[in-house]
């Protein structure tokens, strides 16, 4: 019988998976440790297949070499995967004691397994599990290590020139000179990767420091030859020459042989997933609106009411947007606030709060509460926000990028405190924190679009500016009829970027990183 990984029938092909837009690409590399002894008169000979979830199918994607004799392999062979934050990305690793010289899995002794998601692995850097049979139960023997690396050229050069008594060009006045990089293109020409600002009327330019990823510069190659061609500029596009150079980014960097540099400096444009692999957690917390606006929960009219399915829209998008943050957080806890409730005995308006386990427990919790609260109102947000930058200012004083916050609100109507709001996420702007709020529901949301700072930036209602864009707001409405995984990647689009822009504004860089 054929080893058929639970959930499809057994498929050749490294298919892709994740979708088009790939933030980065991924190694694992994959080791396991005193596996079962499937051979008799010698030690088993293991491989590992490595299978990926789509559309509800294990696809097999890539294996590793055999490792001959041996109950402790190293695979030299790496597995390679695109990394895609807001998707949950499933991975099943089979090994297996290769009896043949088939490459039909059911010719070969199994060994065990082990399932999990891409972001499981990244957020922990490496981890080590007991390795099941194909009912899950424990294969007795055997465990396996996967570490994950992310396999992308992220350095970054910033450059300061000067010239030096450059030639002057101007008739009635002195040059306006302005700097030209090229690289040797692929058909032996010269390509340009930069062009420098137009510094007027002198002949001792000093340019501003300007920023270039070093495989744009010199395809990553510190050796590389690069041309540097100096014009006077002409607003007729007529540039005269003044002169050039060549030189290499290890000659800049120690500015030498005359280069006119005052400074080259290599660095780390450091991205989201050397972050996670750094160590930082991303702590969530979820807000629900509990407002009178919702309907009684027991009305199938209600946007709290749970279909025969078990699912409404509060649960949807609490399962979206859950279930690709819990991979990012260690202890799994996750507070769960209310707003808009009037709780027993007195039925006083109050806050619901919970810190149950995982995406599970925040399902469970929120369907606990419904029959023993009374929805009331009003829809004030500033108070969650308050509360969860509280815990983000508190992360700041250890000045590490290992915590940033994610606070999801979702609600049905129109905010009753905007200038209260508008002044907490204004402030929040400045702390490692994002906020994603869900509409549900067919209320104007026009408020959420406003904070949402995509086409304008936010401001107080003191006129303060907000530091940076953290919300991103997403009508529910416009994602009923589309799969699941389409909301999550809407609402998720935009963190990777806001988790980055932070730590760098604040310069710093990820826990566990090495020296640029």
């Amino acid at each position: 019988m054929a080893y058929i990984p639970s959930g499809g029938t057994p498929a050749v092909g490294a298919a892709p998976i994740g979708s088009q837009y790939c933030v980065c690409k991924v190694e694992l590399s994959v080791s396991g440790q005193n596996l079962l002894d499937r051979d008799v008169t010698s030690k088993s000979d293991p491989f590992c297949v490595l299978f990926t979830e789509n559309d509800g199918r294990w696809i097999e994607y890539d294996r590793t070499e055999t490792a001959v004799n041996n109950l402790n392999p190293a695979f030299s062979k790496k597995f390679v995967l695109d990394y895609h934050f807001e998707e949950v990305q499933k991975l099943k690793f089979a090994l297996f004691d290769q009896d043949k010289s088939s490459t039909q899995l059911d010719e070969h002794d199994f060994l065990g397994q082990f399932s999990c998601s891409l972001g499981t692995i990244v957020s922990s850097k490496k981890i080590t599990r007991p390795l099941l049979l194909m009912n899950d139960k424990p294969a007795g023997k055997g465990l396996i290590t996967i570490a994950a690396q992310e396999l992308s050229d992220n350095q970054v050069i910033t450059l300061s020139l000067a010239g030096r008594k450059l030639d002057k060009k101007d008739l009635f006045g002195k040059s306006d000179p302005f700097l030209e990089f090229y690289k040797p293109g692929d058909d032996g020409k010269w390509m340009l990767v930069h062009r420098t600002e137009v510094i007027k009327y002198t002949l001792d330019p000093v340019w501003k420091p300007f920023t270039v990823p070093l495989v744009s510069l010199c395809d990553g190659d510190m050796e590389k030859p690069i041309q540097v061609m100096c014009y006077d500029y002409d607003n007729d596009g007529g540039h005269d020459f003044i002169g050039e150079f060549q030189t290499s980014v290890s000659q800049m960097c120690e500015a030498r042989d005359g280069v006119p540099l005052s400074r080259g400096r290599i660095n780390r444009d450091y991205s989201f997933l050397d972050y996670i692999l750094g160590g930082c957690q991303l702590m969530f917390t979820v807000g629900i609106d509990f407002t009178a606006s919702n309907g009684n929960p027991l009305d199938p009219s209600s946007l709290h009411y749970i279909n025969p399915m078990g699912t409404n829209e509060y649960l949807s998008a609490i399962w979206a947007v859950g279930q690709i943050i819990q991979d990012y957080d260690s202890d799994k806890m996750f507070p769960a606030l209310g707003f808009g409730a009037q709780l027993p005995p007195d039925w006083k308006v109050s806050g619901v709060g919970f810190f149950p386990f995982g995406v599970d427990g925040i399902a469970q919790a929120y369907s606990a509460c419904l029959p023993h609260i009374r929805f009331y109102g009003p829809t004030n947000f500033s108070p969650i926000v308050n509360h969860v930058a509280r815990f983000a200012a508190q992360a700041t004083q250890q000045q590490t990028a290992t915590q940033y916050f994610i606070l999801l609100i979702i609600t049905d109507g129109v905010i009753s405190d905007m200038e209260e709001t508008r002044h907490a996420v204004v402030q929040a702007s400045k702390l490692p924190m994002s906020i994603i709020i869900v509409g549900v529901g067919n209320a104007d949301f026009a408020a959420m679009e406003f904070l949402d700072g995509d086409s304008r930036t936010l401001r107080s209602h003191t006129g303060e500016e907000a530091a940076r864009d953290i919300v991103q707001f997403v009508p529910f409405r416009e994602f009923r009829n589309a799969a699941k995984e389409t909301l999550a990647k809407a609402v998720l689009a935009e963190l990777p970027q806001q988790v980055v822009q932070y730590f760098k504004h604040k310069n710093l860089p990820p826990t566990n990183s090495e020296p640029a």
